[in-house]
């Protein structure tokens, strides 16, 4: 099992002809996922790494069955790049873009929202279901199948984190990046509720960061959980009301501090890692101790 993506999932490239967008095809192929077509216009009727292009997501939906798109699609264009796709009936599309304009974030979101489809991102790394199928740009070699579920905010952070769970042998069953901008497609609710229902998931890993208030939230939604969740906040010496890397990581009128996000976490029942290395050993803990019960 994994959550929203998996090896039957036919994944469609918007924009596979450029250089971003060939460049992580060709990565996405190499880590099994199953791209059956892109899309280029003006370029439509060529193959690229065998994979036909069309001018159109409309044309590529009338050739092939396509589950989910990733957009390698440069800002000023990737809000009418995903609505193509939304208006396709694609269910599952992947903003990898940083730098678009919050209304434009704000209009994709709100009408697949009406749709009940599911955008990740924008400005995200995308999201891996290990050894199943990888959507966006995270490097192949960290993401191993496994039983821990992770949902960040930031990518280099995955990275460190999944790497390190993946060096002493945790692997993931799906890695999801909600994109760090103020506008986004996922909360960490969203994913967290899909993680409690997926059977294959028996840790859970949220990876957050100052700004705004979704990890609270998540806090709350933790208390309910079965699941045990294990949480790492970036962001401690943050000064307030200074953007930090993130659209999304700024402390206002006291909120979004990672005292409170913290305070909030640790009172839900969640484990709060100080640092990053200390994730795989508190997961770690976890699984044995789950394991000598059973």
């Amino acid at each position: 099992m994994a959550i929203l993506v998996d090896k039957t999932t036919n994944v469609l490239v918007q924009g596979i002809t450029g250089k971003q967008g060939l460049f992580h095809t060709q990565q996405m192929l190499a880590y099994g996922t199953k791209i059956i077509a892109g899309t280029s216009p003006g370029k439509g009727g060529t193959t690229i790494e065998g994979i036909p292009v069309f001018d159109s997501v409309r044309a590529a939906c009338e050739n092939h069955k396509i589950d989910a798109s990733v957009i390698f699609i440069p800002a000023a264009y990737a809000k009418d790049a995903a609505l193509e796709a939304l208006e396709a009936g694609i269910k599952v599309v992947v903003v990898v873009t940083e730098h678009i304009p919050v209304h434009d974030e704000m209009i994709l979101i709100a009408y697949a929202r009406r749709l009940k489809a599911t955008v990740i991102g924008p400005n995200t790394f995308g999201i891996v279901s290990s050894g199943k199928c990888k959507m966006g740009i995270p490097p192949n070699q960290f993401f191993i199948p496994g039983s821990v579920g992770v949902v960040a905010r930031s990518g280099t952070l995955t990275y460190e984190i999944v790497g390190n769970l993946t060096a002493q042998g945790i692997g993931q069953s799906t890695v999801v990046g909600m994109g760090g901008d103020r506008v986004v497609g996922l909360t960490f609710v969203d994913v967290l509720k899909q993680f409690e229902q997926d059977p294959e998931t028996k840790v859970v890993v949220l990876i957050g960061e100052i700004g705004g208030n979704s990890e609270e939230e998540a806090a709350e939604y933790i208390k309910e959980m079965t699941k045990p969740v294990v949480a790492y906040i970036a962001g401690k010496s943050a000064p307030p009301g200074k953007r930090m890397g993130h659209a999304g990581a700024i402390i206002e009128r006291g909120k979004g501090t990672y005292d409170g996000k913290v305070k909030a976490l640790a009172l839900a029942g969640a484990k709060v890692a100080e640092l990053p290395f200390e994730v795989p050993g508190i997961v770690k803990e976890i699984i044995d101790k789950e394991s000598s019960q059973q």
